[in-house]
């Protein structure tokens, strides 16, 4: 600890005011417990008197429940090509609903072959009917852009009350 000032809390939780570190570390000692430093970024610092091994195990516990509770977004890839048959765009479109469904992004993806760059505008038409397709299922994170010989959108699932 660099600061010259600390606020302390004990072992109970009560505030035992502020005082330079030296002193709350020889108030830890008498305890025979660990001064731990609570909140770093506060003015003065915050510690607590309290035992170190106890505070890493409640913050690991912490961590474990909050990593818990977050939900991993996966991205999932639908492709396409300029020849698409209507059947399998119907196919692709059902599996698209069904992952923003899922509450995957999706990744619609068209690569162009050869000559087929030319036309790009059968490319772009592809994927805005896509969009237009899937409508309230999901939302466009990234409008269809060109990155080399491929075209991609991303869709994000669309929030529900």
């Amino acid at each position: 600890m660099r600061a010259r000032e600390v606020r302390v809390i004990d072992e109970n939780g009560e505030q035992l005011g502020v005082m330079p570190p030296f002193e709350a570390l020889k108030m830890a000692r008498e305890r025979s417990l660990d001064l731990v430093e609570i909140s770093p970024n506060a003015v003065p610092p915050v510690c607590k008197i309290q035992d170190y091994g106890k505070f890493l195990y409640e913050k690991d516990k912490s961590d474990r429940a909050a990593r818990k509770k977050q939900k991993v977004i996966v991205i999932k890839e639908v492709k396409f090509s300029v020849t698409v048959d209507e059947h399998d765009y119907i196919t692709k479109k059902n599996m698209a609903v069904r992952f923003l469904g899922e509450g995957d992004k999706v990744k619609a993806s068209l690569r162009f072959k050869g000559r087929q760059m030319a036309h790009r505008d059968l490319g772009y038409k592809i994927i805005n009917r896509l969009i237009l397709d899937i409508g309230d299922a999901g939302l466009v994170e990234f409008m269809p852009r060109m990155e080399g010989t491929t075209l991609h959108a991303i869709l994000a699932p669309s929030k529900k009350a």
